[in-house]
């Protein structure tokens, strides 16, 4: 076959490549932990059709299978479809330079891409967890959990996966969080995404209409994490205000 043939695109490849991306589009909608009969149901695909679609995109690494195989999430070639800003104003940086000079805490600075975490600042001393594992577990995450109290539809389907002894798996448990977090403006877990690893997060909102424009986090050792006062808050709160107009 040569390249010409098999680059061409004819038959029933059109269908093929429209329900693909018709698929591809349902995960990023749906949020990680999607399942394929919730694809299927929604998009009306047969599920064989469905499960082949889910096969070929995992295989291109366009989706990403969860651990417990009981959803889909979307994968690392996913992202280049719709790049994250790899910049942030240079006063911006300033403003997290300063708040590493008053913590002795990894100090980062996250934004939401859809569901996805991208850190636009991650600390050079304190390398922070993987971005694509936070966001295929939000609700064992801080951050997660900051963009979770935002948009529950964003929430995991199907059953939560268990990364620690600590992890939150009960929906109503994790949804009375989200609310303390909504009403606060403070989230914090302590060895639920990884059993030594904590992370305090405040969210950073534009001035105007006070939408979710990236998290602040502090992390460290997971009871270090658990013990830290209002001061610490105070201090992360503040720098947060001082990141909104930078960032809206």
């Amino acid at each position: 076959m040569s390249p010409a043939e098999a680059g061409a695109i004819g038959g029933r490849q059109p269908q093929a490549v429209r329900s693909a991306l018709a698929v591809l589009e349902a995960v990023a909608a749906a949020g990680v932990g999607v399942t394929a009969k919730e694809i299927s149901t929604e998009l009306r695909i047969p599920p064989a059709t469905t499960y082949r679609l889910l096969n070929l995109l995992v295989a291109e690494e366009y989706l990403v299978r969860l651990p417990d195989l009981r959803g889909f999430a979307l994968g690392r070639r996913a992202a280049n479809l719709a790049p994250a800003p790899l910049s942030i104003p240079t006063a911006a940086r300033t403003v997290m330079e300063a708040l590493r000079t008053r913590v002795r805490w990894g100090a980062h600075l996250a934004g939401y891409v859809g569901h996805r975490i991208v850190f636009l600042d991650p600390d050079p001393d304190h390398p922070p967890a993987d971005p694509e594992e936070l966001t295929r577990h939000p609700h064992a995450t801080a951050l997660g959990r900051l963009l979770l109290a935002e948009h529950e539809e964003h929430l995991p389907h199907g059953a939560l996966t268990r990364l620690t002894p600590g992890t939150v798996v009960d929906l109503t448990e994790l949804r009375l969080r989200l609310a303390e977090i909504a009403e606060t403006g403070i989230a914090r877990q302590c060895g639920e995404f990884r059993a030594d690893y904590g992370c305090l997060a405040v969210p950073v909102r534009a001035p105007g209409d006070g939408r979710l424009v990236a998290g602040l986090a502090l992390t460290g050792a997971a009871a270090r994490v658990a013990t830290a006062g209002v001061d610490v808050v105070e201090v992360l709160q503040k720098h947060a205000a001082e990141l909104a107009p930078l960032l809206a």
